[in-house]
This record gives C-alpha cells, sequence and structure tokens, in this order.
C-alpha cells in the first residue's frame, strides 16, 4: 500500500498521534511519504523518528497512491484536498484539531482505526464537490474547487452587498445581506449550519443557498439540487468583494460574476464502523443528550 499523509506545521498536542501514527506505518509492509513542509517541521520541533519509517516527500501527488491520512483537524482535510483534486484517493483524518467532522479518528483509536483500514473493513463516502469559474476568459481561481462550501462576502466595508442569484437560466432572488454561501452537504455542518442552515446527510445529491446575516427576514436557507447551476453577480459601495473557497480567499471585481456547480469529481472519505455521520452528528451536537442527567 502506497500512503501519502498530510499535515499542518508540528505542534506539541499532536505529538502523541504523530508518533504512534509512524511507528505503526512502520510496522507494515506499506510505502509512506509525507508532505515535504509536514516532514520538515516534525524533524525540526520533535524528537520523532520520522526517517526510519518513510520512503521520503512529496509537494504533487499521483494516482499510484491508495490512501491519504491526514493528521489535524477539519481545516488540515480540506487543505489536503487541494493535493488529492480528481485523483480518486481516498481520505482519512486523525483528529488532534477540536470538532471533528471530517477527521473522525481519535488520538487514543488510531491503531485500532489503521487495522480496520489496512484489514478492508471500512466503506468509501463519496462527497460532492464544487468547482467555480467566472464570466471572464482566465480563472481567477488558482485552484477552483471547494468540498464544503463557496462563500460570497462584502470586502472593506460594514455596508450589506447584493447578490443576484440565478438557477441555471431562471432568475431565483438579489440577497441584501452580508454574503452567500454556496454549501455541499458535507459543508452543511460548517458556516452554513452556522448561520442558520440545514445539516444534509453526506451523499445527498443537494446543495444549500444560505445568506448570512441578510436584510430581509424571509430570505430563508435553501435546499436544491445539485444538477443546478448557480450563478452570482455581485454588487455593492465598494467596487471588489471576496469569494472563499473553502477556506481559501481571492478578490474579485464587481464586474466579474462567478458561476458555481457541482464538479466533475467527488472525494472519497473512509468511514470506520465506529465513525459514521450520523454518530458522530450525535457526538459533536449532543444529540439524544439530556443535560438534566
Amino acid at each position: 500500500m502506497k500512503i501519502a499523509v498530510y499535515g499542518p506545521e508540528f505542534n506539541e498536542r499532536s505529538h502523541s498521534a504523530i508518533a504512534a501514527l509512524f511507528a505503526y506505518l512502520g510496522s507494515k509492509s506499506a510505502e509512506v511519504f509525507v508532505d515535504a513542509h509536514f516532514f520538515n517541521s516534525i524533524l525540526e520541533h520533535s524528537s520523532i523518528n520520522i526517517k526510519a519509517n518513510t520512503l521520503g516527500t512529496f509537494t504533487d501527488l499521483d494516482d499510484s497512491f491508495d490512501l491519504m491520512i491526514s493528521v489535524g483537524g477539519d481545516g488540515t482535510i480540506l487543505r489536503a484536498i487541494t493535493h488529492v483534486k480528481d485523483l480518486d484517493i481516498p481520505i482519512v483524518g486523525i483528529n488532534t484539531g477540536r470538532l471533528g467532522f471530517l477527521a473522525t479518528i481519535k488520538r487514543d483509536d488510531i491503531i485500532g482505526a489503521l487495522d480496520q483500514i489496512f484489514e478492508g473493513k471500512y466503506r468509501i463516502s463519496k462527497r460532492s464537490v464544487l468547482s467555480v469559474t467566472t464570466n471572464q476568459k482566465e480563472s481567477n481561481f488558482e485552484l477552483d474547487f471547494a468540498l464544503n462550501e463557496v462563500t460570497v462576502s462584502r470586502k472593506n466595508t460594514t455596508s450589506m452587498i447584493s447578490i443576484e442569484t440565478w438557477l441555471d437560466d431562471e432568475y431565483l432572488n438579489s440577497y441584501w445581506a452580508d454574503g452567500l454561501i454556496i454549501s455541499t452537504p458535507t459543508g452543511s455542518t460548517g458556516y452554513s449550519m452556522s448561520c442558520g442552515g440545514p445539516v444534509i446527510m453526506p451523499e445527498s445529491d443537494s446543495l444549500v443557498i444560505t445568506p448570512i446575516a441578510p436584510h430581509n427576514l424571509n430570505a430563508r436557507p435553501l435546499v436544491i439540487s445539485a444538477k443546478h447551476k448557480i450563478r452570482l453577480n455581485v454588487s455593492g459601495r465598494e467596487h471588489e468583494y471576496l469569494v472563499s473557497l473553502d477556506s481559501r480567499i481571492n478578490s474579485l471585481d464587481n464586474s466579474i460574476g462567478i458561476t458555481i456547480k457541482k464538479a466533475a469529481f467527488d472525494i472519497k472519505m473512509i468511514e470506520l464502523k465506529a465513525g459514521t455521520f450520523i454518530q458522530t452528528l450525535r457526538k459533536k451536537l449532543l444529540w439524544g443528550a439530556d443535560p438534566r442527567n
């Protein structure tokens, strides 16, 4: 098995998880390659003997890899998919962060979880991805896709912006708001949920349009079929607005419209028996818990 390991800058909080991961991988007949920045950070800031259990580093991936392991939080997984792109490499996350909707392996369950993966005792959860294009000939985005959401928001102003929204060729609404979130089912438990959007099961073929602090209270979150193309045109007091693809922020001129649609590829997330989406919802959102007891 050929494995890519990705992580952010090393911090002491993740020391035990990283040590356990590489000790385990070193005991298996696996080819292990580590993100170059993560590799150097571990060498510089820890005593973990990472060289003994790896074959090398990577800056880009190809389709020869069988698995990517992300070490961090959900944000780390969002950065990891920028390497995976459309290569069909399954991803699993070891959670050394906080909430952990995407990174579901706990620090104290790394060995058991990896045993399941090496034994093939898991399922693949296919997650929809959004692609973004502009009405310009050349793309304004270095990476033009997002796993969680695409967000349009105001820039350098406290005034609201107007976001003219079309579904395919049919006018939907002009949102007077701080911004607008277009979310996948995966992203429905993120920024969209914090702005009042619904939670959607990961493999639903749907998208959510969620306004951010709308001026009109009757502008509610809307669930639509993922077959639709969403076209947005922004106007306001400032000449530019912000477009965020997951955590990657771009600044666009108001004259540039964007189109958002479901991408032609999915991201494959590994789901273990003890880490299903419903179990994660119950744990993270305390569903079924009675605080009186």
